[in-house]
C-alpha cells in the first residue's frame, strides 16, 4: 500500500512540474469542475424555477423536472470529467464545456 501511494505521489509531483507555467488554467478547471460535482442537485429546482416563469406551472412539473435531472446529470458528469482531467489541457486551453452558464450560479444568456 505505501508503494502504490509512493508512486501516485512521484507521479503527481512529475505531473504538476511537468505543466505549463500558466497555472490559473488547470486550477481554475479544477474548481469549477468541483463546483459542477457540488452544485449539480440544485439543477432540479432551478430547471423547475426557470420552466415556470417562462412556460408556466404545468410545463415546469413535466418539462422542466425531466429537463433538471438532465442537466443533473449533465453537470455532475462534465465536472467529474474536469476534475479527474484538470491538468491536461482538454478542451484545447481548458476552456469549459459548459459555457450557458459556466457555473451554476451565473445567470444563463437567454
Amino acid at each position: 500500500m505505501k508503494k502504490v501511494l509512493l508512486i501516485g505521489l512521484i507521479f503527481l509531483i512529475v505531473l504538476f512540474l511537468s505543466m505549463p507555467a500558466y497555472c490559473d488554467d488547470p486550477i481554475k478547471k479544477l474548481g469549477r469542475g468541483i463546483c459542477n460535482v457540488v452544485t449539480c442537485p440544485f439543477e432540479v429546482l432551478e430547471q423547475i424555477k426557470r420552466t415556470n416563469n417562462s412556460d408556466g406551472p404545468m410545463a415546469a412539473l413535466t418539462y422542466g423536472v425531466l429537463k433538471g435531472v438532465g442537466m443533473t446529470g449533465l453537470r455532475a458528469v462534465v465536472g467529474v470529467y474536469e476534475v479527474a482531467t484538470f491538468p491536461i489541457p482538454l478542451p484545447q486551453g481548458y476552456k469549459p464545456i459548459l459555457t450557458d452558464p459556466e457555473y451554476f450560479f451565473e445567470e444563463k444568456n437567454w
